[in-house]
Order: structure tokens, then sequence, then C-alpha cells
């Protein structure tokens, strides 16, 4: 198991902590995506390694940005 903390900019409400917990759950790999809307952080859980490219796509697929 691997879990890795990213912040995303831009969320503001429950729809856009579905939206990306949706996108990220998405990814080949993970496991389970916990969203902390209140600091913008967001936990992925995966079974294997999951590259932050994959994750900042699943996220602007969403309609939001990684924290740089």
């Amino acid at each position: 198991m691997s879990e890795a903390i990213y912040n995303v900019t831009g969320m503001t409400c429950g729809h856009c902590v579905l939206s990306v917990t949706e996108e990220v759950s998405a990814i080949d790999g993970v496991t389970d995506v916990q969203v902390d809307l209140p600091t913008g952080a967001v936990t992925v859980t995966s079974s294997k390694e999951i590259g932050v490219d994959q994750v900042r796509a699943a996220v602007e697929e969403a309609g939001y940005q990684l924290a740089s």
C-alpha cells in the first residue's frame, strides 16, 4: 500500500469534493480517496505507486488544480 497527500485548490463545496473523489478514484490502483475540504488536502491510498501526473490529470479533469 502506498499513501500520498496532495493539495488541491479551488474546491468550495461538497460537489467539488465528490468530483475530485470520483476522478481520482478512477485511477488504476487507487483504493481510497479522502478529501478534506477546509484544507484542500487529498489523501490518496493505492495498491501501487501512482504518479503525480496521473493525480494532476484526474484533478484537472474534475475542474481543479494541484497546488504547486
